[in-house]
């Protein structure tokens, strides 16, 4: 197997690929940004994924200059599929990366899709383009595959190379070669999906179906609320019996979980379904950073604060613990709502850029030793600094309410015992 292999898109997904394969090889590294590829070349990795010891053991020419693409001829393609503000696909960062590497083609080359789209987005938005940009035919002169990405952002247990791999190309013979190229680099092995579509729509249901089990734990945690049930009481309970599934409640945002099941049921409107199951999920989760962000309000309120001279402490903006990525973070969504009820909003994350969040989101990032005493607490991420604390710990930052009430804390990953919360003095509230 002597492919020449480029991948085009160098963030959270792209970049994992390109040092599987640069370990084996020399490949080429593509990025329009001119700045990650400054970076790169520098021997750094900002989004964390990938350290700069296992950089310094690749053969990867980082690039941005069309020139060097056109040296391969099998082409990896990650670059992001977000939603818009309407929740329907943008596929443009897509379609502009199908159109650098149609300047690329050649005849005998392979386009290998790795970005999460909805079934028959690859054959049907990315190919014409290709063909249209190349002048070449499809199936004739080059051929695709699409190889679902399963990339975990801060997970360095399932890697890349770790995690079985879904292959699938435009005929036999393209799977095969698509099949050996990954296998060459994946000791976990591929699967040879069908066709490109079942490959597409595998992908797309992997995180429809986290989501909608998270949305049952969220739905869950608002129904025990009412009834002064806490859940992770329940879930320790249930989760005694052998095939209970351990999920929890939480905040569901990200590149995938909180993205995905859009592209699903986008393209099932076009055919005329309109999904029940799938969108009630949705809603239930982008509503959860506003549920708790009312609800400690409520509490404040409860404790006679008086909310819009207080100060609320969020530790925590990523989509995950101890993971640098911002992208689609819900905990935006509990800010928002705290400040529209005229709070003063802190917001503390070590694992977050400072600048990123400033440019994304326009929320500026403090130290939590600079902003404290505060009336209230969210602890909104399970970053390890926030889980080494204690309740002691947390109670330190904040200060008694003039009324005589108790501070209160969002503990919204259920991080430390309620029974240690309220001993510390706090008045609690926790999915």
């Amino acid at each position: 197997m002597n492919r020449q292999i480029a991948v085009v898109g160098l963030g959270y997904v792209g970049l994992p690929v390109a040092v599987a394969f640069g370990r084996q090889r020399r490949i080429i590294g593509f990025d329009i940004n001119a700045a990650r590829i400054a970076e790169l070349q520098a021997g750094h990795d900002r989004t964390d994924e990938v350290t700069d010891a296992d950089l310094a053991a690749t053969q990867i020419l980082y690039t941005h200059q069309l020139d060097d693409l056109r040296t391969a001829d099998f082409f990896i393609v990650a670059v992001p599929t977000p939603v818009d503000t309407a929740n329907k696909p943008d596929l443009s960062p897509l379609i502009a990366a199908s159109r650098t590497v149609g300047q690329a083609l050649k005849k005998g080359d392979i386009v290998v899709y790795e970005s999460t789209v909805y079934p028959g987005a690859t054959e049907e938005d990315c190919v014409p383009v290709l063909e249209r940009v190349s002048g070449l035919k499809h199936g004739v002169d080059f051929f695709c595959g699409y190889s679902p990405e399963r990339i975990n952002p801060g997970d360095k247990e399932h890697r890349f190379e770790t995690i079985k791999k879904v292959v699938s190309g435009c005929d036999a013979a393209t799977l095969d070669v698509v099949a050996e190229v990954y296998a060459s680099v994946v000791t976990a092995g591929v699967h040879k999906a069908a066709t490109i579509k079942v490959a597409e729509a595998a992908k797309v249901i992997e995180n429809t179906q986290r989501d909608l089990n998270i949305a049952l734990m969220n739905e869950l945690s608002v129904v025990f609320a009412r009834m002064g049930i806490d859940t992770s009481d329940v879930l320790a309970a249930a989760g005694t019996k052998w095939n209970f599934l351990p999920f929890r409640p939480g905040l569901v945002g990200g590149h995938c979980i909180g993205v995905d099941p859009y592209y699903l049921t986008y393209k099932a409107e076009q055919l005329g379904y309109i999904p029940q199951v799938i969108l009630a999920g949705r809603r239930i989760n982008d509503n959860m950073g506003r549920y708790v962000a009312r609800n400690t309000i409520k509490r404040m309120l409860q404790q006679g604060m008086d909310v819009p001279r207080c100060r609320v402490g969020v530790l925590g903006l990523t989509f995950k613990e101890n993971c640098p990525d911002i992208r689609n973070s819900k905990v935006v969504d509990l800010v928002r709502e705290l400040q529209d009820h005229g709070t003063t909003v802190v917001v503390i994350d070590p694992h977050a850029d400072a600048e990123e969040v400033r440019h994304e989101y326009g929320i500026e990032l403090a130290r939590l030793e600079d902003q404290a005493p505060f009336d209230a607490l969210v602890v909104a991420v399970a970053h390890r600094e926030y889980r080494a604390m204690s309740a002691a710990d947390l109670r330190a930052w904040v200060r008694t309410p003039a009324t005589g009430g108790q501070p209160v804390v969002a503990d919204v990953k259920a991080l430390y015992p309620r029974a240690e919360l309220e001993a510390a003095g706090f008045s609690v509230f926790r999915l």
